[in-house]
């Protein structure tokens, strides 16, 4: 029954954000911050992962393809849709759960811990709208732009591997590129996207914002938010798939 109490409280919370702001001048610098930490933060880790993302999943579709048959411009066909679909949305939210999502929680847990969420209630503030939906607006901008720019430099990536490798040319794998593209794929991606983008910064923000105790608990609240992000994440992927992948 407890997993249907937090449930609840979650949607309470997310009902509770929804306010008329106090002062917008004030919402809107902190949703700027939050671009910056959530967005400019991450975007070191992201363009590193993708890079090599896409470097060995060329190299491996390479290594796989035996048969002289199969053209080499299937090997960039194969890291464009798996780059899209998979890699792009999915293994780079799961890293910036844990980026982005341990340092939601850790904040407002701290926050709660040394009463400050405390005070700014006592002050007639909304903490929920304040210091929750500007993660949340952030999140739902920067994070679906972070996986653009993922699905760019992955496919960037297999292909300088796959040339300096000397497993194909440059017009070749340009050329598989473009070959049965579906830009429906791009669509399905960003929809991931923006859904993991909710579930990165709610569900942390859940966890941080009712944490009780002191920092011991700041820690496990912290990592438990990771972990229920993540099942979340692939939870959600597997369902999207279905709905919008299943003929």
């Amino acid at each position: 029954m407890k997993i249907f109490t937090e449930f609840g409280r979650y949607l309470l919370m997310l009902k509770g954000m929804f306010s008329k702001p106090e002062n917008m001048k004030m919402y809107w610098k902190e949703f700027m911050h939050q671009c910056s930490e959530i967005g400019i933060g991450s975007l070191g880790i992201v363009v590193i992962i993708s890079v090599f993302m896409g470097a060995v999943s060329a190299l491996q579709t390479a290594y796989q393809l035996v048969s002289p048959f199969i053209p080499k411009s299937t090997i960039a066909q194969i890291v464009r849709d798996t780059v899209i679909l998979e890699f792009a949305p999915t293994l780079v939210c799961i890293v910036l759960a844990g980026v982005v999502g341990s340092k939601i929680a850790s904040e407002l847990g701290n926050m709660r811990v040394s009463e400050q969420i405390d005070a700014l209630e006592i002050m007639g503030i909304n903490t929920k709208t304040y210091l929750i939906l500007p993660k949340i607006a952030a999140s739902m901008l920067t994070i679906p732009m972070l996986v653009i720019i993922a699905g760019v430099l992955g496919m960037w990536g297999g292909r300088f591997a796959g040339v300096m490798s000397g497993i194909l040319s440059k017009q070749t794998f340009d050329k598989g590129l473009l070959q049965f593209f579906k830009p429906y794929n791009v669509f399905f991606a960003l929809v991931k996207a923006y859904t993991f983008a909710f579930i990165i910064s709610s569900i942390p923000a859940y966890y941080g914002y009712y944490v009780k105790g002191g920092a011991l608990e700041i820690g496990r609240s912290s990592t438990k938010s990771v972990v229920v992000s993540c099942v979340a994440i692939l939870f959600a992927d597997y369902i999207l798939a279905q709905l919008l992948l299943a003929s």
